[in-house]
């Protein structure tokens, strides 16, 4: 829409973070995406515990080894190396079956991983398209892209990693806490002790930090639309000299996200160390009570051996945990920016009228319509307008009359909020969105064209269509010669922001486009204010011929390219000030002959 009546609110400011993230019910929303995947994550946890049992059955058979060995030195006899040989194949046959099944449950484990964030990103994209104009309007770019991306990366590293990690960990640390009731219950006593002091520690550091990792996402998002804002608008930051309070500002951001992400990182930091401490110490009370144990011909050397590599395998998954944890709320602060988004209120799904629309008139109707962006701040007040098919209505006014919000509420891009709008016989409200927008076809002054070909933007307009309409409709925007003249023609790759042409040629393409999708109802918004006066003209001989018996809405700033128009609309303060054509609006001396006058004093 043309810039001089975007009345949506636009003030960004930071996300608000005073409450604190519901993590329980984010974990659970989270975990929901894994049922449709729940025979893969048992197929994961088989293989899970099988890996484990393999891996804790090795420090107990090593721990024969170790005993046969002190036995023959303290009554003298030969070493039995036949013995240690045994071990020795049975510990290898052991290690290869363990990492036999971890392989098979980290490629169980990315499937799922990546299919879950499929699902995920699908919903996202979903959404992006059925949430209101209003929540463009409202939120920025870069903040959504970070949400669309970032956020649901951070998900799927967590996913892949952290859920995998945790399975493992979960039944290494049951399967020890077996073998060593196995092999003492007093040493297991002695264990057990540093065990809930660990989950105490990482349930109370984790539940500290959550509030600063989920500062530290909103600040990416912050940081994502401006750096969106300022690198998409270059061309304007450089010409206003803006270099140095862009850089203060991004300054300013960078540094909340530098405190932010230094808090979260050194408070979730400390679960490590703490981790390490509780572990030697129950390290240390087994060494001694098992020392005892062994000089009072309690338990064998070698149980003690295993006992003690048991104590060291418990504190990897422990610590695996809380190295993790970061990971884990990371994630968890990404999921719930990205339900946040899921939640949004949606444009009310609507059900197709069963009307023919090639049967649908191209007249249109406002009716006593009001309208406001914010509740109880009408723009429109008391809109009543008839325009008949066919004709050719021009909508001229200053900055801010409500020009483009007219053209907003024709789209239904926001909805009116009272009277009625009539398309043809219809109240267009009893219509659905894409019903309404299928009567359309808009040029805007901001072109937009995807990465793509020529052909494919101009064809956009309508669904397969041929080759010889795109020509026709090439021709008919005098596209077709400059097309031509490019090296592959009408398959010609459009760069990023289709930059390997020129603006003027930009808005032809976007002329094409609506030309073939021969449209009941056209609007052009500033539509030739990019191209040249000669181009300009060719324009408006392919409009005028575009135009005919076909109802057109024209927002023009020059009152030179609307002088044939049907009917003017001079609109001011939202209301329809003036009515008239081109000769009958001069003759009243109003608004719309000071505007033209002001134009064409010289």
């Amino acid at each position: 829409m043309a810039k001089d009546q975007k009345q949506a609110p636009k003030e960004m400011k930071p996300p608000m973070v005073e409450k604190p993230l519901e993590f329980k019910k984010t974990l659970k929303r989270l975990a929901s995406y894994l049922k449709p995947e729940r025979k893969k994550l048992i197929a994961v946890a088989i293989f899970a515990v099988l890996s484990t049992i393999f891996n804790v059955l090795s420090p107990i058979i090593l721990g024969t080894a170790t005993t046969s060995i002190f036995d023959s030195v303290t009554t003298g006899t030969a070493v039995d190396f036949g013995f240690i040989g045994q071990v020795v194949m049975t510990l290898v046959l052991l290690y290869l079956l363990a990492s036999s099944f971890a392989f098979l449950q980290q490629s169980l484990m990315a499937g799922v991983s990546q299919r879950t964030i499929a699902t995920l990103r699908k919903q996202v994209t979903d959404k992006l398209t059925r949430v209101p104009l209003k929540y463009y309007d409202q939120n920025s770019h870069g903040d959504l892209l970070s949400r669309a991306v970032n956020d649901i990366d951070n998900i799927n590293n967590s996913l892949q990693q952290g859920l995998s990690q945790i399975i493992t960990s979960v039944f290494t640390v049951l399967g020890i806490i077996v073998m060593m009731l196995f092999i003492s219950p007093l040493l297991t006593l002695v264990i057990c002790i540093t065990i809930p002091l660990s989950l105490i520690s990482v349930r109370t550091i984790a539940s500290y930090s959550q509030n600063y990792f989920r500062n530290q996402q909103n600040e990416v998002g912050q940081i994502n639309g401006h750096v969106e804002e300022m690198y998409g608008g270059h061309h304007v930051v450089k010409a206003f000299g803006y270099e140095k309070t862009s850089i203060e500002r991004f300054d300013e951001v960078n540094e909340r996200l530098y405190k932010a992400g230094s808090r979260a990182q050194f408070i979730s930091g400390i679960m490590m160390p703490v981790m390490m401490f509780i572990g030697n110490l129950g390290f240390v009370f087994v060494s001694i009570v098992g020392g005892v144990l062994v000089i009072n011909g309690s338990i064998v050397i070698g149980n003690v051996q295993a006992f003690i590599q048991y104590t060291q395998q418990i504190s990897q998954p422990m610590n695996q945990i809380a190295s993790i944890a970061n990971m884990i709320q990371n994630a968890l602060a990404s999921a719930e920016r990205v339900f946040i988004l899921l939640d949004e209120a949606e444009e009310k799904r609507e059900e197709r009228l069963p009307v023919n629309l090639d049967e649908v008139k191209g007249n249109v109707s406002f009716e006593h319509v009001g309208f406001g962006y914010e509740e109880n701040e009408d723009i429109i007040n008391d809109l009543n307008i008839e325009v008949n098919q066919g004709q050719m209505v021009a909508i001229v006014g200053p900055t801010g009359a409500g020009k483009t919000t007219l053209i907003n509420l024709l789209m239904r891009f926001y909805e009116i909020n009272r009277g009625k709008l009539r398309i043809g016989e219809v109240n267009s409200i009893d219509l659905s969105r894409e019903q309404v927008r299928s009567i359309f076809a808009m040029v805007l002054q901001d072109t937009w064209l995807f990465s793509g070909t020529i052909r494919e933007n101009i064809a956009y307009g309508k669904k397969n269509a041929t080759e010889e309409e795109v020509i026709a409709a090439a021709r008919a925007a005098y596209a077709d010669d400059f097309i031509r003249t490019l090296p592959n023609g009408y398959d010609t790759v459009l760069e990023n922001d289709a930059s390997n042409i020129s603006q003027g040629q930009r808005q032809l393409l976007t002329i094409a486009r609506a030309i073939i999708s021969d449209p009941k109802i056209l609007i052009l918004d500033e539509a030739t204010s990019s191209v040249d006066t000669r181009t300009e003209l060719q324009i408006q001989k392919a409009m005028k011929q575009m135009m005919k018996n076909r109802t057109s809405f024209v927002i023009a700033h020059r009152l030179s390219t609307i002088k044939d128009s049907d009917v003017i609309l001079v609109m001011n303060k939202g209301d329809i000030i003036e009515k008239g054509n081109h000769r009958e609006l001069l003759e009243q001396k109003g608004f719309y002959a000071d505007l033209y006058e002001s134009q064409f004093a010289q």
